[in-house]
């Protein structure tokens, strides 16, 4: 019999195939069972009666078994269950806020193939979880401390399927783009990727007088991600090109990211969009500390391009979650990730991709430009990208001539570019990754260091 993993939250929640642990009916009742005692704890004073748990999901066909282990899980220690069903991964934390619950979860694998799902929890505020309180749940899985605690007539919990949270989702949506505007002027595709957005989406571009061209957006449990949305965006090129569209918006999954395609459908990834919305907030004066929080993956140019107009970037590990906690700790309130997971805190307490859509609509209505122009503001560095594999992951530091290496390519940048080096934390691989002015000057360095680091620690 196969052993339940001891670690279940990753960076983003606990995710695997499903119906094989982690990710099975039996573990899910068990989480469900523990978050609830978690947050009865962490619950303040001044709130009484039953706990009250929002749980959504994305398209896929394992959502119903994991979703009604949940509420199994939940009920059975005295909390209720709230059940909004398929609303984009913001659309439950915002439900979360709204009904005044205790905590929300989300079933849904994002970007991964539909055989996959996850399970991942927000606080009342519609913020993901600590780190700490992930490990309580943890913990108390694993421990069985719990096993006792077993209410019973009238203390056990009730499920409620809350009817309107596709309409309260929209109305929030919507209330990010300013009151006195309309897209009756465009003419927008958008790719659904048979997940999430498959209703919202569609539902908030037309309300808001688009004339919308949408696909991907029937989903039949097995389609999510399938050759479609933000890992496919050969689709949205295809399509805007095709309908001669102003602009393309293609989700993930649980519809946290987005990202866009210019009225030439040609892609426009995080790092543009970022670049956009900031310099747009800085013009405006609402861009917090004058900053944007990006991690050490978003292109040099982001750093120029907010430099040269008063602003600066600040930059955390890989990951939203890092992000979110900057932005959180010193008061910023744009920042993301160069794969579309965008965070509008004036707007939102999470990534939401169809939010993030729309702050771009209300700089191309204000400004009258067309996409391919406003994404020049961002001058991207060229960037040399080279990806081993390894046999081994000794520590870089343990590698003189590596370092070396490194060194010099770093010297020869002059502080207008980066080197980073890391080991993959999935693979057994290693990525290197250059950025600098000259192409030609970068791709030399990163021959370099990827020979040497085949000689040091290769496959074969």
């Amino acid at each position: 019999m196969s052993h339940t993993p001891r670690k279940l939250f990753g960076t983003d929640g606990i995710r695997g195939v499903a119906n094989i642990e982690p990710v099975t009916a039996e573990t899910a009742l068990k989480l469900g069972r523990a978050a609830a005692h978690v947050f009865a704890q962490n619950r303040s004073s001044s709130r009484t009666g039953r706990l009250k748990i929002v749980i959504g999901k994305d398209t896929r066909l394992s959502g119903y078994m994991l979703e009604n282990a949940m509420v199994a899980g939940l009920t059975s220690l005295g909390a209720d269950a709230l059940i909004i069903g398929p609303l984009p991964t913001p659309g439950v934390a915002y439900i979360t806020r709204s009904l005044r619950a205790d905590a929300g979860i989300v079933l849904s694998a994002s970007h991964n193939p539909y055989e996959d799902n996850g399970i991942k929890f927000f606080r009342h505020d519609g913020y993901k979880l600590d780190d700490e309180i992930e490990a309580r749940i943890e913990n108390l899985v694993f421990s069985g401390e719990i096993e006792s605690i077993r209410p019973t007539a009238t203390k056990i919990g009730k499920a409620y399927r809350i009817d309107d949270a596709l309409g309260r989702y929209v109305e929030f949506a919507k209330q990010s783009f300013p009151r006195g505007f309309t897209l009756e002027s465009l003419r927008i595709a958008l790719d659904c990727g048979n997940g999430a957005a498959y209703k919202s989406s569609p539902c908030i571009l037309r309300e808001l007088g688009a004339d919308l061209v949408v696909i991907n957006n029937h989903p039949n449990g097995t389609n999510i991600n399938a050759n479609c949305g933000s890992t496919h965006p050969e689709q949205i090129q295809k399509l805007v090109r095709e309908c001669k569209a102003q602009i393309g918006i293609t989700h993930d999954g649980d519809a946290d990211r987005v990202l866009l395609c210019d009225e030439n459908g040609d892609l426009v990834d995080g790092d543009e969009i970022m670049a956009i919305a900031a310099v747009d907030h800085l013009q405006r004066g609402c861009l917090e500390g004058k900053t944007l929080v990006a991690t050490v993956m978003s292109n040099f140019g982001l750093d120029e391009t907010l430099e040269s107009r008063g602003g600066k970037v600040l930059r955390t590990k890989v990951g939203d979650r890092y992000v979110i906690e900057a932005m959180l700790r010193d008061g910023h309130n744009v920042g993301g990730e160069q794969s579309g997971h965008m965070i509008f805190r004036d707007h939102a307490s999470t990534g939401d991709g169809i939010v993030s859509a729309l702050q771009i609509l209300r700089v191309m209505i204000e400004t009258g430009k067309p996409l391919s122009e406003l994404r020049k503001v961002l001058k991207k560095y060229p960037q040399a990208q080279r990806n081993l594999r390894v046999k081994d992951k000794p520590p870089l530091d343990t590698l003189p001539a590596i370092q070396k290496l490194l060194t010099a390519a770093e010297a020869d940048l002059q502080g207008k570019g980066r080197v980073l080096l890391r080991y993959s934390g999935t693979e057994p691989k290693i990525r290197l990754l250059i950025e600098g002015r000259d192409q030609a000057a970068i791709d030399l360095h990163a021959d370099r260091i990827a020979e040497a680091l085949r000689a040091e620690i290769g496959e074969g």
